[in-house]
């Protein structure tokens, strides 16, 4: 039951459009932290608002913990549950904390004695589990990154990934204020994305009538500014296609990537 729906969820990360798919994100219990027994809780969850649990649980198989030197952590007191999954993440060095989820693969559609096939999985698996001549083969290829910051007392510089889309900080993702500017470079393959849209959302979504999204385009450095409206957590959102597959059967490449930021009062 559990393989099935981690299967569905992947599904859902892989092949959902933009427009209908739901909202994936991680909700750490605090950002910032002190003292030597530092501890955040973390939600992990798949929903129709952000950070309100309605839907589905995000699940923790490709979950990646960095320490602030560079070193994997692992996760504690992990479960799935109905509507949400969750860890605890134990800070035992100073500095900033990464937690991530990469979901990566590829999917694959085509026909077979006249019925619709689908098939998701590795680029390893793909050349052994899908007919090479199958009719009306196509091959989308995705990279998706779900992740937020924790920080126990110093902040530490952040490593964007390399792979995919990613964002490099230019202000700390712990150190943001309501009212206050901050800045970020988008990363497409470790390199400085232009004309990408960013779409920025705060939360508590359901309390207000409007949703209040914030859209900015990187600049040509790939740079993007913005000013804080009012505290709160912030879902920040990217998407981007193009035809930069490593799979050759593989046409098109989707990539996202989703941060989850809170903006502390003045």
């Amino acid at each position: 039951m559990k393989k099935l729906l981690a299967l569905s969820l992947l599904a859902a990360t892989l092949t959902a459009p933009a427009a209908n798919a739901h909202d994936f994100w991680l909700l750490p219990s605090s950002t910032v932290l002190s003292g030597d027994k530092a501890w955040v809780t973390v939600d992990a969850a798949v929903s129709n608002d952000k950070f309100h649990v309605n839907y589905r649980p995000l699940q923790l198989s490709n979950l990646d913990i960095t320490s602030p030197s560079g070193k994997p952590v692992q996760a504690q007191n992990t479960f799935t549950g109905q509507m949400r999954s969750g860890f605890d993440v134990e800070l035992t060095e100073p500095g900033t904390y990464q937690l991530a989820i990469v979901n990566a693969g590829l999917v694959a559609f085509w026909k077979e004695d006249g019925k619709n096939k689908r098939w998701m999985g590795t680029p390893e698996k793909f050349a052994t589990e899908v007919p090479q001549n199958a009719e009306d083969l196509r091959v989308t290829q995705r990279h998706g990154r779900i992740e937020t910051f924790v920080t126990r007392d110093k902040p530490t510089t952040i490593k964007a990934d390399d792979q995919g889309l990613s964002l490099r900080p230019l202000t700390h993702p712990n150190d943001l204020y309501a009212g206050e500017k901050a800045s970020f470079v988008v990363l497409l393959d470790g390199q400085p994305a232009k004309n990408i849209d960013v779409e920025v959302v705060r939360g508590a979504q359901r309390y207000r009538n409007q949703v209040e999204e914030i859209i900015v385009k990187t600049n040509a450095d790939g740079e993007i500014e913005l000013t804080w409206p009012q505290a709160g957590q912030y879902w920040l959102h990217i998407e981007h296609s193009d035809d930069k597959t490593s799979v050759k059967q593989a046409k098109t490449r989707n990539l996202s990537y989703t941060a989850t930021l809170e903006v502390l009062p003045q």
